[in-house]
């Protein structure tokens, strides 16, 4: 049975799954986690593309 998550949530723990991941192995790429919690949170591309462009923004 799946849960009903407020909107964003699913997001909110795509981006901590990803920052965890980051922590372990520094040298993974963001991009492949990106895609890899896209798949694990069944988020939509409109989600994807945030990640992306939140990441790319927090690395400059």
């Amino acid at each position: 049975m799946t849960t009903i998550q407020p909107k964003g949530e699913k997001l909110r723990q795509a981006v901590k799954w990803i920052s965890e991941n980051r922590q372990e192995d520094e040298s993974r790429s963001i991009s492949i986690l990106i895609q890899e919690a896209a798949h694990q949170f069944n988020l939509s591309p409109k989600d994807e593309e945030f990640l992306m462009s939140f990441y790319k923004e927090n690395s400059d």
